[in-house]
């Protein structure tokens, strides 16, 4: 099946982002932190929950362009208004980004 992610599948998933307050997300993007490791249970767990069209949805995520992925995060930004969605929009945090989406593909 070829499918894209678009803003309104990154908003569905808006209650994840809540669990690193913005400013934290922040100040682990600036240090380029691995916070896969740290949530790895609770990723695990989620990831074990997984419908066939969720897994589908990762998979997209896990292949997708940072760019792209990054210009979704800012739309949803501005559609939802979580400061976490504008920080991982942020050019700068290209990094941060792909060293964890690079976690998240060992896991699986």
């Amino acid at each position: 099946m070829d499918y894209k992610i678009t803003p309104e599948d990154i908003e569905k998933y808006a209650h994840l982002f809540k669990m690193v307050p913005a400013f934290m997300l922040e100040r682990m993007a600036k240090r380029n932190a691995n916070i896969v490791s740290k949530f790895e249970s609770t990723i695990r767990k989620h990831m074990d929950n997984l419908t066939p069209n969720q897994r589908n949805k990762l998979d997209v995520i896990l292949a997708s362009d940072i760019e792209d992925l990054q210009a979704m995060m800012g739309e949803a930004f501005e559609k939802t208004k979580k400061g976490q969605f504008k920080v991982l929009a942020k050019p700068e945090y290209r990094d941060f980004i792909e060293k964890n989406l690079a976690e998240i593909r060992k896991m699986i």
